[in-house]
């Protein structure tokens, strides 16, 4: 069965720091035929990466605190735990993005990285996608409770560095609430053993 959309009109709402996109089509129904023309607003965002840096020696994984517009009526307040991301600029790839951000947010270098998925972050409404990294890490050169980011993006950044198992109590109280990092964290817990392995035989 062939799967359609057809796009018949498309319209910018809005252009700033993100674009908002308005689409009038229709699309393939499974039981056959085209749905109803359906107006139906997009948010283009791009692809961002995202990397949970590790140090498989101390068993510590390094996280970032930082403030949060789409969280400010949140009960829990608007400054989320998360891992290291950012977005792909022109010319860069995903890998070389991971290497980047994770200098520039938590002033460490990342030594080797493994790819854990790619996922649509919210598809209903935006064209974002994550490319997601576990990063090799020397905890030890990190400041915990440092302050980074890059000042021209009003970044207020502080690092911690935590126990992988501290991490998986936070993630099961329902501390951590950023995607990327929930993911990343359950994807260790299954093949922590085997980064381990890997990453002591380099």
């Amino acid at each position: 069965m062939s799967l359609n959309v057809d796009i018949i009109e498309t319209k910018v709402c809005y252009d700033g720091f993100f674009k908002l996109l308005r689409y009038k089509l229709k699309h393939s129904l499974f039981a056959g035929g085209w749905s109803e023309e359906l107006l139906r607003e997009v948010l283009e965002r791009g692809q961002a990466v995202a990397v949970l840096p590790y140090d498989p020696i101390s068993d510590q994984v390094i996280m970032i605190e930082q403030f949060r517009p789409g969280a400010i009526n949140h009960p829990n307040g608007a400054w989320l735990w998360e891992i290291v991301a950012g977005i792909i600029e022109s010319g860069e790839t995903a890998t070389e993005v991971a290497y980047r951000e994770t200098i520039e947010e938590t002033a460490c270098q990342v030594s080797d990285i493994l790819p854990i998925s790619e996922f649509f972050v919210s598809p209903g409404c935006c064209t974002e996608t994550t490319s997601l990294f576990c990063g090799r890490v020397d905890a030890s050169r990190i400041e915990q409770g440092g302050i980074h980011g890059v000042a021209s993006e009003h970044e207020d950044i502080k690092v911690h560095v935590i126990s992988f198992s501290d991490a998986l109590s936070m993630l099961q109280t329902g501390k951590i609430r950023f995607a990327p990092a929930i993911i990343a964290l359950q994807w260790l817990a299954l093949h922590r053993e085997d980064v381990k392995a890997k990453w002591k035989l380099m």
